[in-house]
């Protein structure tokens, strides 16, 4: 079951590259799992505060959910490749067990109707 549209594998190398070409090197794990913790910090305020019950501040009105979630995605990319994982491997693993343990628990689950 490959899912590799762009690709997973293609972001990775695109990651890399940018990391090699402008970036310079990367950011140790630790640091990259600080800023990791952040970027979602940043999505939970937008998401909090223009889906949820918490007012909209003005200088939050022009924040780009995209845009803080492309932030999220570009540190996990980091992690996995300065820790050698093979995202598009991992992906396609998780969605066979996920699709496996949970083809029939949600089609059942009545608090989904």
């Amino acid at each position: 079951m490959s899912t590799d549209i762009k690709g997973i594998t293609a972001l990775q190398e695109e990651v890399d590259h940018w990391i090699q070409t402008v970036g310079v090197r990367y950011f140790n794990e630790l640091t990259n799992m600080a800023q990791l913790s952040e970027e979602v910090g940043e999505v939970a305020r937008i998401i909090a505060r223009r889906y949820g019950e918490q007012s909209e501040k003005e200088s939050d009105k022009s924040k780009d959910l995209g845009e803080e979630l492309a932030d999220v995605l570009f540190v996990v990319v980091c992690l996995a490749n300065q820790t050698g994982t093979d995202l598009q491997t991992a992906w396609e693993k998780r969605m066979e067990k996920k699709t496996s343990r949970d083809k029939d628990r949600h089609k059942n689950n009545e608090k989904l109707k």
